[in-house]
C-alpha cells in the first residue's frame, strides 16, 4: 500500500511551484522567445459555487481525457489546538482508513484499479487531497471523496498502527536528516509565537500522544464543503462537471465550522544563530531567513515585487547571488534566494549557500552580507527588473500545460486568502513591477535586524569519509516531499 502523506515542510509562492513544473520546457523556450506575449487569462477558469457552500473550479485542458481532481480544505497545521500539534497531518493519513462503505486501504486500491493515482499533503495553512484519472472514471472518484468529507470512520484498532507510521515518517525525514533538523530549529527561531513555527508533522512528544477521538475532533471541527473547494483541471467543463458536484458532493449539508483564529508575532529586533553540527554532514551549509508579506498580508504590490527581486538575486546561474559567489568570487558551489509568499499570515524571504570543497564558511557569509548590503545601497537596475519579469510571465505561460499545475494554483490561493481573479491576473501585476517597488521591498525586508541565521556543519570528530564527498543537500527550506512506498 503507497504512503499517502506528502508533507509541504515550506509553502512556496504557487507561481514557483508551477515553474519548476515546467523548468524543461522553459530552458528550451528562453531561447525562442524574445518577450512573452500580453496575458488576458491564465488558465480561463470557470467556477461555481454549491447550494452547501463548497466553491468548485475548472480549467478546462482537451489534451488528452484525462483530469486532475483535487479537494482542498481552509485548514493545516497551524489551526491545530495547543499540545496536538501534527493532528492535521495524522487526520490526512487517516482519511486513507475508510468510511461505512469503502474498508481501510481500498480508497488507493480502487483508485489503482481504475487507472489512476492518487495522495495527499499538510501544510500549515491548508490539507489537500488529489487524483489524477480518466475522465470516465471522474464520478467514481467524487463519489468516493465526498464519502470520506462526511463519513470517516476511526477506531483505536485502525488508527494506532498509521500513528506509528507517522513516527516513523518523523524519524525518517526530520529526525534522521541534518539538513531538515536545522530547518525546523531555524523555523522554531524566526517564527516566535506563531504557529508556523511549529512542524506541520508535530513535535514528537506530542505526535506520540495523539489519538483517534483527538483526529475525529479536528475532523468534525473543520471537514465540511462549506470550507473546501473542489478544484477539477482536464478534460471537461464547468457544464458537465456540475451535476457530478452537485449529485455528490451537493447532497452533504454545510457544516459548523471553526474560525481560524491564531496568535500573531510580536516585533522581533534580534538577530539569532542557530548552528547544527552532525556526524552525517559532509558539506557545511548556510542560510539567513526573514519574515516578509506574504501575497496575503502584504500593503500593495509588495509581494510580486519580491518575486522579481527574488528571480533577480537567486534564481538559477545567471543570478546575482550565483554569478558573485559561485562564479567570480568562486567562495560557493551554490547560492540562491527564496520567496515564499503562498501562506494565509506572513511569508519568508531567505538566502542560502554552501562554500567550495574546504572553503571558509566565515567568509561566505561576509560574502553574502557585502551582497545584501550592496543591494540595500545601489539597488537593483532596469534590466534586471525587466529580465525578471519576462522570465516570471513566461513561467505562466507555460503553467497552462500543466494538467495538476493550474489544480495546484487554485487551491492554493483560495486557501490562503487569495482569489481567481488574482491568479488570473498574476502575470498583468508581475509587468507592472518597477524597479522603485523591487529596491522598496528588498529594503523593507533585508534591513530587518529580526532575521534567523542557519549554520550547518560537518563533525569535527567524526571519521573521514574514504572516496569522493557526495553532491550537498541544498540549503534551505525543503520542498514537497515524494509519496514513499509503504
Amino acid at each position: 500500500m503507497r504512503h499517502h502523506s506528502l508533507s509541504i515542510a515550506a509553502v512556496d509562492g504557487v507561481r514557483r511551484r508551477l515553474a519548476v513544473l515546467m523548468a524543461g520546457i522553459l530552458f528550451l523556450a528562453a531561447a525562442l522567445l524574445s518577450a512573452p506575449p500580453a496575458l488576458s487569462q491564465v488558465y480561463d477558469p470557470e467556477t461555481f459555487t454549491l447550494s452547501n457552500g463548497m466553491k468548485v473550479v475548472v480549467v478546462t485542458n482537451r489534451r488528452a481525457p484525462v483530469v486532475s481532481h483535487m479537494v482542498w480544505y481552509r485548514v493545516g497545521a497551524a489551526d491545530e489546538p495547543p499540545g496536538k500539534s501534527g493532528i492535521a497531518h495524522y487526520l490526512e493519513h487517516l482519511m486513507f482508513k475508510g468510511t461505512e462503505t469503502i474498508k481501510p486501504g481500498d480508497f488507493s486500491r480502487t483508485i489503482a484499479r481504475n487507472g489512476g493515482e492518487d495522495n495527499a499533503f499538510t501544510s500549515w495553512d491548508y490539507t489537500a487531497y488529489f487524483q489524477n484519472i480518466a475522465r470516465d472514471r471522474l464520478e467514481l472518484v467524487m463519489t468516493m471523496e465526498a464519502d470520506r468529507m462526511r463519513n470517516l470512520r476511526l477506531t483505536d484498532e485502525i488508527a494506532k498502527p498509521e500513528l506509528g507510521v507517522v513516527i516513523e515518517e518523523r524519524k525518517q525525514r526530520t529526525d534522521n536528516n541534518p539538513s531538515a533538523r536545522l530547518w525546523e530549529q531555524v523555523n522554531a527561531a524566526l517564527w516566535v509565537h506563531h504557529p508556523y513555527g511549529i512542524p506541520i508533522i508535530g513535535w514528537m512528544h506530542e505526535i506520540e500522544g495523539l489519538t483517534y477521538k483527538d483526529a475525529l475532533a479536528f475532523y468534525k471541527d473543520w471537514y465540511a464543503p462549506n470550507n473546501a473547494i473542489l478544484v477539477v483541471a482536464g478534460d471537461i467543463t464547468a457544464a458537465e462537471l456540475k451535476p457530478l458536484a452537485e449529485k455528490t458532493y451537493g447532497k452533504i449539508p454545510a457544516g459548523k465550522v471553526r474560525d481560524r483564529v491564531r496568535t500573531q508575532e510580536p516585533p522581533l529586533t534580534a538577530a539569532r544563530r542557530v548552528t547544527l553540527t552532525d556526524a552525517q554532514v559532509r558539506q557545511p551549509s548556510w542560510q539567513r531567513v526573514w519574515q516578509a508579506p506574504s501575497y496575503n498580508t502584504a500593503e500593495g504590490d509588495m509581494a510580486y515585487a519580491l518575486e522579481v527581486l527574488q528571480s533577480i538575486m537567486g534564481d538559477g546561474a545567471t543570478s546575482r547571488m550565483y554569478s558573485r559567489l559561485v562564479v567570480e568570487r568562486k567562495l560557493a558551489s551554490s547560492a540562491s534566494m527564496f520567496y515564499s509568499g503562498g501562506s494565509l499570515d506572513k511569508g519568508t524571504v531567505g538566502i542560502a549557500a554552501s562554500p567550495v570543497p574546504d572553503g571558509d564558511l566565515a567568509a561566505l557569509e561576509a560574502a553574502i552580507e557585502e551582497e545584501v548590503a550592496r543591494l540595500l545601497k545601489d539597488g537593483v537596475t532596469a534590466d534586471e527588473v525587466e529580465t525578471a519579469k519576462k522570465k516570471l510571465r513566461r513561467d505562466a505561460i507555460f503553467a497552462r500545460d500543466s494538467l495538476q499545475g493550474p489544480a495546484y494554483a487554485f487551491g492554493l490561493a483560495l486557501t490562503t486568502g487569495g482569489t481567481v481573479e488574482e491568479v488570473e491576473d498574476w502575470p498583468n501585476r508581475i509587468a507592472k513591477v518597477t524597479v522603485d517597488q523591487v529596491n522598496a521591498a528588498a529594503r523593507a525586508v533585508l534591513s530587518q535586524t529580526g532575521h534567523v541565521t542557519g549554520i550547518l556543519l560537518p563533525d569535527p570528530n567524526a571519521p573521514k569519509p574514504a572516496g569522493p564527498l557526495p553532491p550537498a543537500p541544498p540549503p534551505g527550506p525543503p520542498s514537497t516531499t515524494a509519496p514513499q512506498p509503504r
